[in-house]
């Protein structure tokens, strides 16, 4: 790391005019960032605003367009190479820390650099003293030789900080890039998170520090630089802002709050519940008890370790349930039992089309097929016609294109296109209940409007649907009540006109819980 004296005059970080654009959007913008050396300057905004892309321009990942420049304590970065950025001491921590649950923390600090060795031997005496003084530096006094399955979860993320500010091939680590850090931390864990990072600060290194929790933003940062919609909206000296000023900041006025589909359904459909969930817990929710009615869009919202992206996968039995009951009219599903939810008429699209929610070498046929295989299967055998048939019938309701390509692998359909196969799957079955998982993530607004009219059909025709989306203005337009998640539970719902993209921006924001709905 740096020492004071170490310190060069340029700034750690220096990013000038950096834009991205992908298929013609720009996902950045001319954005420009300056971070000193010894400074945790957060960086703050919505979902989509570009925050992500800017990391991943400083890392090597994507190339950014002609006229950016980002220099490193003064020395230019070489765009596409996660060399350079290596080499010019630029490190990163993500959400998922990149840990070797299994190994000691020992083993997952020496991974990327190898173990000190001397002719050929390990030195592992040489090896613990260093980890020791790693782990030091960042305030973790442990054992490395305990596993890291063992460690809290703070302790997991200073192992990986500590792993990150190892020097490399002689190079001082100048920039700590930290990708939403606390995400998946206990409250109990985050003000010792915090201290890691100003132990990073207080020796010379600049700290990027992105995240949606704006009291640790408030906390920990000296400055803090706003992105909207892949603008620099400001950067604002960390004293000088209070949560409201800030939550203005990252609302905007601008904000287009219409409710032009959810318009077209009852407020408030009738009938029983055909959805019942009671005090679900998973690894991130500790209790949510929701209903859901025939007729009924209910959205889910929540930023990023509020787990909202876990309550669907449990509900339908694809990911962890750790306690409460999910029923489905008279029915109660028992945890890690999809094929039960299934038989029960709950149908799941998961958020990850190509790794969750379809099999890319198999034919878009097939894959329409794939869930309710009776009605193109008898006891001769396969009925190839039934199959064609349906799928020529789907791709014509759903505009999938190219339009006769139904036994061609999923795999060579755009994303839009293969999203609206893996929806034609559920809906075919005519489910009771549809549970959507980021519905038009990454598609056209062409096939975004398809797939919205389908979700509203679904509801028209009887279906319980549970849609959660980290696009605000997606459920704005689609649901008559929304779920707002934080740390873990229920924090507001919004019904009615109150579902607007800054009434369920600001819920998020918020960290009262309001119980059940």
């Amino acid at each position: 790391m740096v020492t004071t004296d170490e310190r060069p005059a340029e700034p750690a970080l220096a990013a000038r005019r950096v834009s991205k654009a992908f298929t013609g959007a720009l996902a950045l913008d001319h954005f420009d960032l300056v971070v000193e050396h010894g400074e945790i300057h957060a960086l703050v905004g919505g979902n989509g605003s570009g925050k992500s892309t800017f990391i991943k321009v400083l890392s090597g990942y994507h190339q950014p367009e002609a006229g950016s420049e980002v220099e490193l304590a003064g020395e230019r970065l070489h765009f596409g190479s996660p060399h350079s950025a290596l080499a010019l001491g630029c490190r990163f921590v993500h959400q998922d820390l990149g840990l070797v649950p299994t190994s000691s923390a020992l083993d997952n600090l020496f991974l990327t650099t190898g173990f000190p060795q001397r002719w050929g031997n390990l030195r592992t005496k040489a090896a613990l003293r260093q980890a020791r003084e790693d782990l030091a530096r960042v305030g973790l006094e442990l054992d490395p030789r305990r596993l890291v399955v063992e460690l809290s979860p703070a302790e997991r993320t200073g192992v990986a900080i500590a792993r990150a500010l190892q020097e490399q091939n002689g190079a001082p680590v100048r920039m700590l890039v930290l990708d939403e850090p606390t995400a998946t931390l206990p409250k109990s864990e985050v003000d010792r998170l915090l201290g890691i990072v100003q132990a990073v600060a207080a020796r010379g290194v600049g700290v990027l520090y992105v995240s949606h929790r704006l009291e640790e933003v408030l906390t920990v940062s000296h400055k803090v630089t706003v992105l909207r919609d892949g603008r620099k909206v400001t950067t604002v000296d960390t004293p000088e802002l209070d949560r409201q000023q800030l939550v203005r900041l990252l609302v905007g006025s601008e904000i287009d709050d219409t409710r032009a589909i959810a318009n077209e359904l009852p407020q408030y459909p009738s009938g029983s519940a055909v959805l019942e969930v009671d005090q679900l817990a998973t690894p991130t929710i500790s209790d949510v008890t929701l209903r859901c009615r025939p007729g009924e869009i209910l959205g889910v919202a929540g930023i990023s370790g509020s787990g909202s992206d876990s309550l669907l996968g449990a509900i339908f039995g694809a990911s962890p349930r750790l306690g409460g009951t999910v029923r489905v009219g008279t029915r109660t599903l028992a945890p890690g039992r999809p094929d039960r939810a299934s038989d029960a008429g709950i149908a799941y699209l998961p958020p990850d089309r190509i790794g969750q929610s379809g099999v890319m070498d198999m034919g878009a046929d097939d894959n329409i097929t794939l869930a309710g295989l009776s009605a193109v299967w008898n006891k001769i055998g396969w009925r190839r016609g039934a199959q064609t048939r349906e799928a020529e019938s789907w791709f014509g309701r759903l505009s999938v294109a190219p339009r006769r390509a139904y036994g061609h692998p999923l795999k060579e359909f755009s994303g839009g296109n293969q999203q609206k196969v893996l929806l034609a799957k559920w809906l075919r079955l005519n489910p009771r209940v549809l549970l959507l998982d980021e519905p038009t993530q990454g598609v056209d607004i062409g096939a975004r409007a398809i797939l919205h009219a389908e979700i509203v059909r679904a509801a028209e025709e009887g279906a319980a649907v549970v849609c959660q989306s980290t696009d605000l203005e997606e459920l704005s337009a689609l649901c008559q009540r929304v779920l707002v998640l934080n740390h873990g539970s229920i924090a507001s719902v919004l019904e009615g006109d109150q579902v607007t993209v800054s009434n369920i921006s600001r819920a998020c924001l918020a960290t009262t819980s309001a119980g059940a709905a």
